[in-house]
Order: structure tokens, then C-alpha cells, then sequence
């Protein structure tokens, strides 16, 4: 392959693997790749910013226990599952090795990993119009939030996001249980389910005929300069890429829990879904300031939308979509359903990510079904693909450290997907 510096001189068709163009399963290594510690410095972001956001999450947590006493007493977490004897087997494609599964599909109050971002940048917006209006005092609790007082200042503003479903509805949730007008702009490959139950929250929801970056891209600038509304921007909002990051400390001390070492003799592969890349890059930041260059982030994107993957091959000196290399973006992954990537977690990650894994529809049906009747782990396609990549990476290891990795599947949604969908994902499997 050729060396990064000389792909920014070939022609873009030139620079993408022709597996990639031909819509074929891919293991891409990345050949910008580097030293951990050579890269941290150099970014905008850092290890106090990922504190501060941990911090935020803190703060908040009598919020969220008031609003959903029910999900999880005020923690946006996951649990973090063992799996062994022969499923793990059968996931490693017969290679040794840990596998554990974050289930980020079972997360409280969403079921999704966009909790993580879309929660987060509700509350950090909720903080500074509170804060703004002198309505935090020294030492209250935030509880308060959800108090009339609050409420009311939060009635008065719009938050407005573009989405294929999960983040819209982590959003729209979010933003109606602290009395915020919320509008949320969909792409038409969103599911019309997830539509339903944003409009059921008393979500506003705005159809576009076309993708998810047309979807963006005009709630963006409807919503542009406006001082009573906050636009979620999904390709671009460093709070939805901290709040992601703030997950890495949770995986961290559950592997420490588990008793599992994570260093250079003992390596963690973390198989992440990537649509435009703010989940699994956030994620990928936060491992990386914990854990350098033990840990290795493979992003897993569909065959005929590796919006990243293209990204990242075609170089950073402008955005790329997957439309300039011949693919179509249809995919059933509709969580996954992203034509172009954030350029924000493009030129973050750019010498961070170890690899991306590109996997086809069926391979996702295939391993949400094995992973239902094997596990009872309940997926929407988008959270099987790391299954669907975990074997075929794993074959690439050095023989000699297969048996010391230890592998994390991020799953990313399901908990909330209807039965009727889930049935018919189900019989596709």
C-alpha cells in the first residue's frame, strides 16, 4: 500500500482499495497509523477535557435519577459481558482469545450508544442556559433541573438535530423531559418506527427525501445563527465527541474488575460501528489517553456505505463521500447509513485508528440471529457488525499474541426495537 504522504497525489479512485469500490468485505490496516504518544499532543482535545465531561455526567446524575427512576439510578452505562466456550470461538473464527461484549444496546433511558452523545450535549446546553440565567446556586443539587423554574427557561428554546433515528431519539428524549422544544430532521432511510416515537415524545420531525447528510445539512442551516435554539451537529460538536469519550473510563474500570490486563503484552481490540464516526471516535479518543497504544480501534462500517474508510484512505485536504468511489449507501444498518464522515473525527483519529473492517448485510442478520438465540442479546443490525468483524481481524494478529488479546464488541442499539422489526431481523438471519 502506499505510504500516506504519497496517496494525497493520486487520484481519489486511485486511493481507495478496489475491494472497497467493488462493495466487497475489507480488512483496510491503516497506513497512517502512529505512536500514541506522538499524536495526543498535537490534538485539540485532551485527557482534561474527557475529565470535565465525566464530571458533567456526575453532576447530572440526580437529574437523570428523578427523571428515569428506573433506568440505571442516574448512570448512563453498560455492562460489560464475558463470552465463552463456543460462541467465543465461533466470533474469533477459531482464533484464541477474550471476548467480551460492551452492551451499549441495552444502555439506560435510550438502549442506544447515542445516549452517550445526544444525552450528554442536551445536558451540557441545559447547564449553560441554567447557569446563564442565574439559576444554579453554589452546592444545588441537579435535581433542580427538573423543577418548574427550569423548566420554563427550557420551554422558551429549540434543540434540533439531524438524524437516521438513534440520535435523534436520544435527543428528542432528552430534550422533552426537560421541556425543550425539539425538532429532528430524518433522512428518508429512517426507520418509520423511529419517527413514530419521536413524534410520540412531542418531537417535531422533519422527513427529507434525501440522506442522512442532506438531513444535517438542512436542520443546520435552518437553525443557524438563532439565540433560542442549539443545533446538535453530529459531524461536527466537540460535546457529542466527549461524551462518548467519558465511556472509556467505564470500560476501563470494568476490565479491571474482570481482572484483565490491558498492555503490550496484552493487547485490547475494540471493534466499534461506525456511521459518521462521532460514537465510535469519541469512544476511540478515550481509549487511546487510557490505554496508547495497547489498545487498537477497529471501526466497522457496511460494504456499501465506509464512509470513514474512504475518508480516511482518500486523505484530509477535503471531505470525500462514498458516492465520488461508485457505492450506493443502502444498507439495512440504517444506524450506519452515512455517505460522508465527520471531518472532526476524521482528523482526530486520522493516526489512531488501527483499522476498518467493511462487512456485508447478511453477515449482520447472520450474527444479530446468532447472537439473540445464543446470548439473548437483543440487536437492531447496526450493533451486530463488530460480530461480523472480530474473526476475520483477529486472523491479521502476530500468531504469537492471539492467545494475550483480549477483544471487546461495542454493540450500539436494540433494547427499544419494536418486536415486529426485530421479528422480521430475525427471519433474515
Amino acid at each position: 500500500m502506499a505510504a500516506a504522504s504519497e496517496m494525497q497525489t493520486l487520484p481519489l479512485g486511485d486511493r481507495i482499495p478496489e475491494a472497497v469500490k467493488r462493495a466487497s468485505p475489507t480488512i483496510w490496516t491503516n497506513p497512517a497509523l502512529a505512536p500514541t504518544a506522538s499524536v495526543l499532543p498535537g490534538l485539540s482535545a485532551g485527557r482534561a477535557d474527557v475529565d470535565e465531561a465525566v464530571a458533567r455526567w456526575q453532576r447530572f446524575a440526580p437529574l437523570l435519577a428523578r427523571l428515569f427512576p428506573e433506568e440505571g439510578a442516574g448512570r448512563i452505562d453498560s455492562p460489560l459481558v464475558q463470552l465463552e466456550g463456543r460462541l467465543s470461538r465461533d466470533i474469533l473464527d477459531g482464533a484464541d482469545g477474550r471476548v467480551f461484549v460492551k452492551a451499549d444496546h441495552a444502555l439506560p433511558v435510550t438502549g442506544c450508544i447515542k445516549a452517550r452523545g445526544g444525552v450528554y450535549e442536551v445536558l451540557a446546553y441545559a447547564e449553560q442556559l441554567a447557569a446563564r440565567a442565574g439559576l444554579l446556586a453554589e452546592g444545588q443539587s441537579y435535581a433542580a433541573f427538573a423543577d418548574p423554574a427550569f423548566r420554563d427557561l427550557f420551554a422558551r428554546h429549540v434543540i434540533a438535530v439531524g438524524s437516521t433515528g438513534n440520535l435523534g431519539f436520544s435527543v428528542g428524549l432528552m430534550g422533552r423531559a426537560l421541556g425543550f422544544a425539539v425538532e429532528v430532521h430524518m433522512s428518508h432511510d429512517a426507520k418509520d418506527w423511529k419517527k413514530q416515537r419521536l413524534r410520540e415524545l412531542g418531537a417535531r420531525v422533519v422527513e427529507h427525501r434525501g440522506d442522512y447528510g442532506i438531513a444535517v445539512a438542512a436542520a443546520r442551516s435552518a437553525f443557524a445563527g438563532r439565540d433560542d435554539a442549539h443545533f446538535v451537529d453530529d459531524e461536527d460538536s466537540v460535546d457529542l465527541f466527549l461524551g462518548y469519550a467519558a465511556a472509556a473510563l467505564d470500560l476501563q474500570r470494568q476490565l479491571a474488575e474482570a481482572g484483565i490486563a490491558v498492555g503490550p503484552a496484552h493487547p485490547l481490540c475494540v471493534y466499534l460501528p461506525c456511521g459518521v464516526g462521532g460514537a465510535p471516535g469519541g469512544v476511540a479518543f478515550g481509549l487511546k489517553l487510557l490505554f496508547g497504544d495497547a489498545v487498537h480501534p477497529i471501526f466497522v462500517e457496511p460494504v456499501a456505505a465506509p464512509c470513514m474508510l474512504v475518508q480516511l484512505a482518500a486523505g484530509l485536504d477535503r471531505s470525500v463521500s462514498v458516492y465520488d468511489v461508485g457505492l450506493d449507501n443502502r444498507t439495512a444498518a440504517d444506524g450506519l447509513a452515512c455517505a460522508s464522515a465527520s471531518m472532526l473525527v476524521a482528523r482526530t483519529l486520522e493516526k489512531l485508528v488501527a483499522a476498518v473492517v467493511t462487512v456485508p448485510d447478511d453477515a449482520l442478520f447472520r450474527w444479530l440471529k446468532v447472537m439473540w438465540t445464543e446470548a439473548a442479546f437483543r440487536l437492531e443490525p447496526s450493533a451486530a457488525a463488530g460480530f461480523a468483524a472480530a474473526g476475520r481481524y483477529a486472523a491479521t494478529l502476530p500468531a504469537q499474541l492471539r492467545s494475550a488479546v483480549t477483544h471487546v464488541i461495542w454493540t450500539t442499539g436494540g433494547a427499544h426495537l419494536p418486536a415486529e422489526e426485530f421479528e422480521a431481523a430475525l427471519a433474515r438471519g
